[in-house]
């Protein structure tokens, strides 16, 4: 369906691909892996024509239809969110716009009306062929699949945050019916409600698709072939994203045996050459030994992606009672939240908060972090805890002016410039990428510095609002590993399940009824309810 035959593409000094081939097959669902910066996004904009091959051809079958869903969401205004999302749906809206406009002439009754009659049946049979009598039907179906309310889906769209327009430009692709779809991070801003919906609408879809996604676990349901970016060229492998990686350590770990193996006979070759080479009797053997050298085939060391991990201090110890909640009555206007809450957390606990869209998540952690106040009870910090808390809003604080290194320096005057590069390295800013301003970062490398700080000299209590949004795969490992050698006290909402599974050991959830406590982790919340998430079947 869509191939990619020796391309080449250079952006500046950076070279992304070197006479590298892909091919996208029909009912393939492709994951793309590579770290940031290697031309993931490219690949796309190659497919959709937006960029051009420096050398090579991209060729795509005639008449394909193709989705493409980007970070990029454009001017979205004066139209209900579901008129938005029909308005995107490739062809059978400009059917329907063309159907419209021919209802409209035949109304007034101007011009040729056997010509108009006429055209209005050809139209109207396309239209039936996309099935558009049922167009807003699905629309409204995706909609409510990706977390919108009926009273969200006819609203005025301009009044969407960006997050929400985000997931009207997801809508948009997933309702064309497209042969092809390529996803450029489409969990980004979904809640695991959501997520989940998604990984069961893309397990039904029969057509290719290709993706990016920072969310392992969405990567394992969904793709059964992994395309990694390395080092200018495109590897493929057959099966989801943990057999993958698996698959390319234990090709590393063969690489490296044969590097190590050809680099000892080389050494004793060289030896031989450099110990006899003064010596007459041994010039033919000599010799011969240099045009062996000569002609091997070098084999080269694997190319291993650079992460680094940092060793983070062990937080003060605290109390045992770490957080008390007591009659905590919280609402908002006549929306009543919380009603007599309690809750005991003890030190070493690490509760994840579940609850579905809307249902108090993020108020139960602003209470918790003093960020808001109760109606009514008292949230109360025990004996000798220190609070970190991280949200959304939390990047808001970095001075764009300082530069990644500077704002972790102007945190720790007196940590050494080595601790801090070091510290930078672990959250993705190596090199160069540690003297970027703060006012240029994305929101997901801001997130990375404001963790990075908080992290440097660890608090024992973390209060954390969906830590990995915008994180990629080797950054959130990095976290997960550090996270699980924290000696203190967590609670966190997250919507990445490796993340909810690798780090709990408490969930509380959240919900209309009130709050239900587990006393396992995520895992065993699972097991015990029989659903990833409260609503979700």
């Amino acid at each position: 369906m869509i191939r990619l035959d020796q391309v080449s593409k250079q952006h500046g000094r950076q070279i992304l691909f070197l006479e590298a081939s892909l091919a996208l097959f029909r009912g393939e669902k492709v994951g793309l892996v590579g770290p940031n910066g290697a031309g993931k996004s490219t690949i796309f904009r190659l497919v959709m024509k937006e960029e051009e091959p420096d050398s090579g051809q991209v060729v795509i079958e005639r008449g394909l239809v193709i989705g493409y869903f980007s970070q990029d969401v454009g001017e979205m205004r004066g139209r209900t969110t579901v008129e938005e999302t029909m308005a995107g749906a490739g062809e059978v809206a400009s059917v329907a716009a063309e159907l419209h406009q021919l209802e409209a002439a035949m109304a007034s009754g101007e011009g040729d009306l056997d010509a108009i009659v006429a055209r209005y049946g050809e139209v109207q049979g396309r239209f039936d062929d996309l099935d558009g009598y049922a167009l807003e039907a699905r629309a409204r179906e995706i909609l409510a699949g990706l977390g919108f309310s009926q009273a969200m889906q006819d609203m005025d769209v301009g009044a969407l945050s960006g997050g929400w327009k985000m997931r009207v430009a997801l809508a948009r692709i997933l309702l064309m019916k497209a042969d092809v779809l390529l996803l450029d991070e489409p969990t980004n801003h979904l809640d695991i409600e959501s997520i989940l919906w998604l990984e069961r609408f893309l397990q039904g879809f029969d057509g290719a698709l290709m993706m990016t996604s920072h969310d392992r676990e969405f990567m394992n349901r969904i793709c059964n072939k992994i395309v990694e970016i390395d080092g200018g060229e495109l590897v493929s492998w057959s099966g989801d994203y943990d057999f993958y990686e698996r698959g390319r350590e234990l090709a590393n770990q063969h690489k490296e045996a044969q590097f190590e193996r050809q680099q000892a006979m080389l050494k004793k070759e060289e030896a031989f050459i450099a110990r006899f080479k003064a010596r007459a009797s041994h010039a033919a053997q000599v010799q011969s030994r240099q045009k062996k050298i000569d002609k091997i085939d070098r084999v080269e060391p694997p190319r291993r992606r650079q992460t680094i991990d940092f060793e983070f201090r062990k937080p003060p110890r605290s109390g045992d009672d770490v957080v008390v909640l007591e009659k905590i009555r919280k609402g908002y206007g006549a929306r009543r939240i919380y009603d007599g809450l309690d809750l005991l957390i003890r030190r070493g606990e690490r509760w994840c908060v579940m609850g579905v869209n809307g249902a108090g998540k993020s108020t139960l952690l602003k209470l918790v972090a003093g960020e808001t106040a109760p109606d009514d009870g008292q949230a109360t910090l025990g004996a000798n805890v220190r609070l970190g808390y991280f949200a959304q809003h939390a990047m808001e604080v970095l001075d764009g002016d300082d530069t990644v290194l500077g704002a972790l320096e102007r945190a720790f005057p007196r940590a050494t410039v080595g601790q801090l590069k070091a510290l930078a390295g672990a959250f993705g800013f190596s090199g160069e990428d540690a003297d970027k301003k703060c006012a240029i970062l994305s929101g997901g490398e801001k997130a990375r510095v404001v963790l990075a700080r908080m992290l440097f000299d660890p608090p024992n209590l973390l209060v954390l609002d969906e830590p990995t949004n915008h994180l990629d795969l080797d950054t959130k490992a990095m976290l997960v590993r550090a996270l699980a050698d924290f000696e203190g006290t967590m609670l966190f909402v997250s919507h990445d399940r490796s993340f909810l599974r690798a780090l709990s050991n408490r969930v509380l959830e959240v919900s209309g009824d009130g709050v239900r406590t587990y006393g396992g982790g995520y895992g065993e919340y699972v097991t015990e309810t029989g659903r990833e998430a409260p609503g979700v079947g």
